[in-house]
């Protein structure tokens, strides 16, 4: 696709962003991040904007030696972290944001083309393999089993560094996490994301964990549900959340934590046989 590699306007754990053409920006992935994570999060989020969902568009696809890059609109804004942070927006504001996303991702129909969150779950336990105990494996399979989850678009990474406030209204990037699932789990997601990982990279710990329950609050009041309701329908999700974490490249000390958890949750289901 026609447009040039220009200056770098940010950085993330897998990838780069640089301008690349008058209002287009490139998401070039890190030279040993698998091909076939950066074509999947490419295809994922094409096919949550063509189903209306709030996703970016995604406008073509490069490769620039040998890293594969993503092209997309330039988001001119800060993220919701860095308002967050610099008290640029209240904790009430933030929760709101996050609440308002989150019920329109689950308003989305999900495309065909998203993973069931078993399929997602057992795909990245086969991809990483002995990164878990083989109980726990198969305990967090079994637990899904269990729980037959539903068949909503979730965004699966939701938290205010994935958001970005632009002229036009926020915008929520990084789809390569989405699958099919209850809004329950999203929920979770974010939910583990404010209240456990979030308050060790903080320069407030307390602040994200505000955010955290500022969100669940909104949430529960913009649908109309009771917060006991939202709290029921996420909390059986949240060891699923740690899995994918532990998976996901969670720090040592962190995923040691996150793997204590699962195995106390999965052994208090009886879902755990050594």
């Amino acid at each position: 696709m026609q447009g040039s590699l220009g200056e770098k306007i940010g950085e993330g754990a897998s990838a780069d962003v640089h301008a690349w053409a008058p209002g287009l920006v490139v998401k070039l992935f890190k030279a040993g991040i698998p091909r076939r994570a950066s074509w999947w999060e490419a295809r994922v989020t094409r096919a949550v904007f063509a189903a209306g969902g709030p996703a970016p568009e995604v406008v073509g696809e490069v490769n620039l030696e040998g890293r594969f890059g993503i092209v997309l609109p330039r988001l001119d804004g800060s993220t919701l972290r860095h308002l967050s942070e610099t008290g640029a927006m209240t904790v009430g504001q933030v929760g709101l944001v996050l609440a308002t996303l989150a019920l329109s991702v689950h308003a989305t129909p999900p495309p065909e083309d998203i993973f069931s969150l078993r399929d997602n779950v057992e795909g990245s336990l086969r991809l990483s393999a002995n990164m878990l105990p083989e109980p726990i494996a198969a305990g967090v399979l079994t637990l899904i089993d269990r729980l037959s989850p539903g068949d909503g678009l979730c965004h699966g990474d939701l938290h205010s560094s994935n958001v970005i406030m632009t002229a036009q209204g926020p915008r929520i990037v990084d789809w390569n996490g989405a699958v099919r699932a209850p809004a329950g789990f999203d929920l979770a997601c974010c939910h583990v994301l404010l209240t456990e990982i979030a308050p060790e990279l903080a320069h407030d710990p307390e602040r994200p964990r505000a955010v955290g329950a500022a969100v669940q609050t909104e949430y529960a009041r913009l649908a109309g549900i009771s917060p006991a309701a939202l709290k029921a329908a996420m909390e059986p999700y949240l060891t699923i959340v740690r899995v994918r974490l532990v998976l996901g490249g969670a720090a040592p000390g962190m995923r040691e934590r996150l793997i204590q958890r699962v195995e106390a949750a999965l052994s208090s289901e009886d879902l755990i046989r050594e």
